[in-house]
């Protein structure tokens, strides 16, 4: 059964909350203004160099898991929603994937085309503190086949 979705003012509060934990040099919630999630923020947005980013696993900060849980769902919600199909996997573990991008799906066993990272990475791309090309390049995204790509999809959270 899939899960409900998460209202949007749910998970915008978790994900500012999720960032401001996670990287305290991000932007503060007070000053992220009102932009809505459907909103993204401009893709030229400055990456998290990897000497600054969060470690891997995504749990530190002192973010209570539930709201790592709740901001990495909504995000992952947000991009199903907007690049709808079952072309590419998205793995989060151990929090959520998706299917998600239009084209060719498969319908058993392992997906030929994934993209998988921690929590903290995923945030950091989703809200465009991040680039895809700094993430593969750093090793912090995992991307196998042909269309496992998310440049054009990503950020998806505006704050």
């Amino acid at each position: 059964m899939a899960r409900a979705r998460i209202p949007d003012p749910e998970g915008v509060v978790a994900v500012r909350a999720a960032i401001a934990a996670l990287n305290p040099s991000a932007q503060s919630p007070a000053s992220a203004g009102a932009a809505s999630p459907a909103e993204p923020a401009p893709t030229t947005a400055p990456a998290v160099p990897a000497a600054t980013s969060p470690p891997a696993g995504g749990l530190s900060g002192g973010v209570p898991r539930s709201t790592l849980a709740t901001a990495v769902r909504y995000s992952l919600q947000l991009l199903a929603e907007r690049a709808t199909g079952n072309t590419v996997e998205v793995r989060v573990p151990p929090f959520a994937a998706v299917q998600c991008i239009e084209g060719p799906g498969h319908t058993r066993g392992t997906p030929p085309n994934v993209v998988e990272m921690d929590a903290a990475t995923w945030l950091s791309l989703a809200t465009g503190n991040l680039t895809w090309e700094l993430g593969i390049e750093t090793g912090r995204i995992h991307a196998s086949g042909q269309r496992a790509d998310l440049r054009g999809y990503v950020p998806v959270v505006g704050l």
